[in-house]
């Protein structure tokens, strides 16, 4: 069976970390989805509401990297939670449990630097996620001749543009 979901929207306000009676981070959120379609009526582009649950240090990464209004992207699976409200009515939640949380734009930091919307964080939720921050993989971006070059029959030309081919 297959229970996965990826959703990108802005968050609707902070996200609200708290701590089990063991001492398990578990942060609480809500984002606002925009729909693919604009509605027939107004021509207003409706939004869905979705309230996301993460876990340990998946969640603590949330609530201190993000803020209402960033754009996130999430991805875990959906879970259908039953609970009782105060007067005594059986109520049913829909929520999805984040495994993984992207970054789904960019911001300036108040010093002028940017981080770009690659980085992410895959949490060990006992979904599967890795644990740990995801980074580029050293010296990515640039790089490093291997340590012994073939040999080539190629000769080296002088900066004189006279001797090139073209």
């Amino acid at each position: 069976m297959l229970n996965h979901i990826t959703i990108m929207g802005r968050l609707t306000r902070d996200p609200e970390l708290r701590r089990t009676g063991s001492g398990v981070a578990v942060a609480s959120f809500r984002v606002a989805v925009d729909r693919d379609f604009v509605s027939k009526d107004g021509g207003e582009r409706k939004a869905d509401f979705i309230d996301c649950v993460a876990w340990r240090q998946t969640g603590e990464f949330i609530s201190k990297y993000f803020a209402k209004g960033r754009m996130i992207v999430v991805d875990g699976r959906l879970e259908m939670r039953d609970w009782t409200d105060k007067d005594g009515n059986k109520r049913t939640s829909a929520e999805v449990v984040v495994a993984n949380a992207y970054f789904g734009d960019s911001r300036r930091d108040s010093d002028g630097s940017s981080y770009s919307g690659n980085s992410s964080y895959a949490g060990n939720n006992n979904y599967g996620g890795n644990s740990g921050y995801s980074a580029p993989a050293p010296g990515y971006g640039s790089y490093s001749a291997p340590a012994s070059a073939p040999a080539s029959d190629f000769a080296m030309l002088e900066d004189d543009d006279a001797q090139l081919p073209f």
